[in-house]
């Protein structure tokens, strides 16, 4: 999410730079004196590199010393204010200041907004939220006095930021939406937006909120949306962002081919641009997606890269997660002594940074290599710190696997007693996690639900109001008609053919209403088939955690307590899903129109285990999800494949996917 939020930062950085040279009300050349043009022309001739922004400063600077207008330096105070508000902070706050002062004196609303809100952005740049939500409200009232359509955008898409920062997630949403409304009832006659449109960016916050929050489905739809806008008014760069944030989603939601397209596709775009901070990101992102994948060669490749581009940029967030991302590859691999070499350096740097999530992910791959090399005393050490960090901040996630991982390191060290005080904490954790992401996952359903109801009653609502003006046509025509008694047989007659169209256009109007309210009920029921079909391949893992602790039961009879106290929790966690199958065929019965039903027609003598596989393949599964669902070998699949397509009659080549779609 770092790497969301800075993009978010820096690509907006580019729309302040417009802000002031034509939000403030009349184009800034009109303003200046005519001595002064050429200096500010040939300025902005030289100004597109970044080595340029020093002389531009010095520049302005002389115009600055040198005018009277108020308004012109009111704006220059602004364009200051944008040069150095990153490399001189304190420097732009007094730019800011002094712009504010000026606007006020001559009582320009639009300028004392805009100071305003510079100085709001001073104290988010600082992480001082409070300060900054004050000056931002102030800014808004300013706006709203002016009038300002494009002020109010500015500091609502901040207050988003800062809302999503807090993990406010519905307030941002709102502010966020609230923003989008501005640019799509816009009306450029009487607002200051002009041809201004940069609704992409408000989708891509959309995005990342949603990202956020676990809805990736809703983050996946804002995305692509942002980066379609994008690619319309040709801004690669913003249209990499885009793809970048759509890797993260992708990858997030286990869909790892998609993920590394969607990486690879950013990364070739930052490369044109020879874009090295950004190229770390993606390269990381890509090099994630691979390793997920199985491609070891291509994620080490990426990894690396990332590792290269961060120490040329000088970023040292995005270097010290690429240097804990090559580490955990390198442990998978078992080369412990190069993966620690890389983790500590990835810890120093974050502790130098004081990113909270990097230390704790540093020391949880190194507490893995402390554990796979029997070092437990040590592995407890980096635990206990892991533990006190992942607290402090409330990373659930990360807590649980420490609490989990701390209890194996007891275990290890004969401490019984921690040991289950530890495994307890996980499955607390754990289980409340768990709830967390399916209560998500469900008001994400209704949220998709319920935006799609909101878009048909949209629709039928404006076929409502063409059929009311379609009426009011025939009431004035049937008057005029009346009017004219020679023609009282014609318009008789135009009124039963108008009469008798509107009645057929009024049944087709509810008829569509009807089968599109059971178009969005099927659509639930499939969302929820495929959500249950996830939480039953998530069964194979507890049967295979079963497995382990009965194995180490077997291994070593003298932690029978500690093992078999694991096995009645796990049990006890099983217990509460064990009608999931029959939830699952509840559904794939409404959803398939009786599937079983016309299936047992054709082979009449079919067992539940066939019926079983069938309803799978019809979920167009894998034989490796299928076998994880039914706890078999990928080959028992195959077979059971091979005797259905026997028993149905059917030729080898014969796909049993496009057969059963035929029933």
């Amino acid at each position: 999410m770092m790497q969301n939020r800075l993009a978010m930062k820096r690509r907006t950085s580019k729309i302040d730079n417009k802000l002031f040279f034509d939000f403030i009300g009349v184009p800034f050349e009109t303003a200046m004196k005519k001595k002064l043009i050429t200096i500010l022309v040939l300025f902005f001739l030289v100004w597109n590199a970044e080595a340029q922004k020093q002389k531009e400063r010095d520049s302005l600077q002389i115009v600055l010393d040198t005018i009277t207008d108020p308004l012109s330096k009111a704006k220059i105070l602004g364009r200051l204010h944008e040069i150095t508000m990153f490399s001189n902070p304190e420097l732009a706050r007094s730019y800011a200041e002094e712009g504010l002062l000026v606007s006020e004196q001559i009582g320009y609303l639009k300028g004392v907004g805009v100071g305003y809100m510079q100085i709001a952005n001073y104290f988010t740049n600082r992480n001082e939220n409070d300060s900054a939500i004050h000056y931002y409200k102030i800014a808004q009232t300013k706006f709203e006095e002016a009038k300002s359509i494009r002020g109010l955008i500015f500091v609502t898409h901040s207050l988003a930021g800062i809302e999503r920062d807090r993990g406010n997630y519905d307030s941002a949403i709102a502010l966020v939406n609230k923003n989008i409304s501005l640019y799509e009832t816009r009306d450029t006659t009487q607002t200051d937006l002009g041809d201004f449109n940069l609704i992409g960016a408000e989708y891509e916050v959309l995005g990342s909120i949603y990202m956020d929050k676990g809805s990736y489905r809703l983050a996946l739809q804002e995305t692509l949306k942002a980066a379609r806008f994008f690619k319309e008014i040709n801004d690669d760069i913003r249209e990499a962002d885009a793809l970048a944030q759509l890797g993260n989603i992708e990858f997030a939601m286990n869909n790892y081919a998609s993920s590394l397209a969607y990486c690879e596709n950013a990364l070739e775009i930052y490369g044109q641009h020879d874009d090295k901070v950004y190229q770390a990101y993606a390269a990381n992102a890509a090099g994630l997606a691979a390793a997920e994948l199985g491609y070891t060669d291509k994620a080490i490749e990426y990894q690396y890269l990332a590792i290269d581009f961060a120490r040329e940029a000088g970023v040292k967030s995005a270097l010290s997660v690429a240097l804990k991302d090559m580490g955990r590859i390198h442990i998978e691999n078992k080369n412990y002594t190069e993966a620690k070499k890389l983790l500590n350096e990835s810890l120093q740097i974050a502790r130098e940074i004081d990113i909270k999530l990097n230390i704790a992910s540093a020391l949880k791959e190194l507490a893995v290599i402390d554990i796979n090399t029997n070092a437990p005393a040590s592995a407890l050490v980096k635990l206990n710190e892991l533990i006190d960090i992942t607290e402090s901040i409330g990373a659930l996630a990360f807590l649980s696997s420490a609490y989990e991982k701390r209890s194996q390191v007891y275990e290890a060290l004969s401490q019984i007693s921690a040991a289950l005080e530890d495994l307890k904490k996980y499955q607390l954790l754990h289980d409340s996690i768990y709830n967390t992401t399916k209560t998500g996952q469900i008001e994400e359903l209704k949220t998709i639900y319920e935006t799609e109801k909101k878009e048909v009653a949209l629709a039928l609502q404006e076929e409502e109001i063409k059929s009311l003006s379609q009426q009011i046509v025939i009431s004035t025509l049937r008057k005029k008609l009346y009017a004219g008694g020679m023609f009282t047989f014609v318009a008789v007659s135009v009124l039963l053919f108008f009469g008798f169209s509107q009645r057929i256009k009024k049944n087709k109007i509810a008829r569509e209403k009807q089968e599109e309210i059971y178009r969005q009920e099927i659509e639930f029921k499939k969302k929820e088939l495929a959500s249950q079909t996830l939480h039953l391949v998530k069964k194979s893992t507890f049967l295979q955690e079963l497995k382990d602790n009965l194995d180490r039961i077997n291994a070593a009879p003298e932690l029978f307590k500690i093992q078999f106290r694991r096995i009645v929790m796990l049990l006890k966690k099983e217990n509460a899903v064990d009608k999931d199958w029959e939830v699952f065929k509840s559904y794939f019965t409404e959803v398939h129109d009786d599937f079983d039903r016309k299936l047992a027609s054709v082979y009449q003598g079919i067992s539940e285990k066939e019926l079983r596989v069938a309803s799978l393949i019809k979920m167009k599964l894998s034989n490796k999800e299928i076998a994880a669902m039914l706890n078999v070998m990928p080959e028992s699949v195959i077979k059971s494949k091979y005797r259905l397509k026997k028993k149905l009659n059917l030729d080898k080549d014969t796909d049993l996917y496009h057969y059963f779609n035929t029933l």
